[in-house]
């Protein structure tokens, strides 16, 4: 089990700054997680009726109404809805300690604040088995609605690690012999040509638009592209990492 602990700044947890999850993959994926305290869950009969509540945990059942009050308006609730604490931090130096032995790819995302990019990232992140994702803790999304509901239940499989200090980090996943790739249109390098045929990989991409900033371009070890066509300028940072991730599990299986 990795080390964790609290970040200094993280506030005092309290029912006003619990993040709220809702729709049946988030809130069953948190039930689900021993590391995750489900403080509230609000339910309908017919939900209900489709699993096994956990004794002891605070339940009110509902009306499909009432449930979307409890939610932002555009939010498909699937009649299920819960408070829960934020995970435990996970400290980088005990992720890179778990993957020590294996090559699964590990994601850094340079400014990626749309929660529902992060979201898909982390869906992604689960399907190919990354080791996890490491973010910068002032420039990415908290825990939220949005972000799980978007993962669809990978939030509570892929570790999430959040860093002060982006290029630091970089430094210390160098150190424990990553190959640092990040993704970029202008790189010299297809991403398959980067990656190469073994290794470990940390595949690093930045912000849609803004992409990586430059100090972190500067401790990738490669600089890679994706072979898309001239007729479209750029993929959703989300689908672009999918399409590394694949490459990154392709070449370990030795397919094309």
């Amino acid at each position: 089990m990795a080390r964790k602990g609290h970040r200094p700044s993280r506030p005092p947890q309290g029912s006003s700054n619990r993040p709220r999850f809702w729709g049946r993959h988030a809130v069953y994926a948190a039930l689900d997680n021993p590391e995750r305290t489900v403080r509230k869950l609000w339910i309908s009969r017919e939900a209900a009726s489709q699993i096994v509540i956990p004794e002891g945990l605070t339940v009110t059942y509902a009306e499909v109404a009432d449930l979307a009050r409890l939610v932002p308006s555009d939010a498909p609730h699937q009649g299920i809805v819960a408070d829960v604490d934020p995970l435990d931090d996970i400290w980088l130096g005990d992720l890179l300690t778990m993957g020590a032995d294996d090559n699964r790819p590990l994601l850094v995302l340079d400014q990626i604040t749309d929660p529902h990019n992060v979201g898909a990232i982390l869906r992604s992140a689960a399907a190919f088995d990354a080791l996890g994702i490491i973010t910068q803790d002032r420039h990415a999304p908290p825990e939220s609605g949005t972000v799980a509901r978007s993962a669809s239940g990978a939030l509570e499989m892929v570790p999430w690690v959040r860093v002060v200090n982006l290029a630091r980090a970089l430094d210390e996943i160098g150190e424990a012999q990553f190959w640092r790739v990040g993704l970029t249109g202008e790189g010299a390098l297809t991403l398959t040509q980067a990656i190469g045929q073994t290794g470990k990989i940390a595949l690093v991409l930045g912000a849609e638009g803004e992409g990586m900033r430059q100090n972190t371009e500067a401790h990738c070890d490669a600089l890679a592209r994706l072979p898309i066509s001239t007729k479209i300028e750029s993929l959703n940072v989300s689908n672009a990492a999918a399409i590394a991730l694949y490459a990154v599990a392709s070449r370990s299986e030795g397919r094309s």
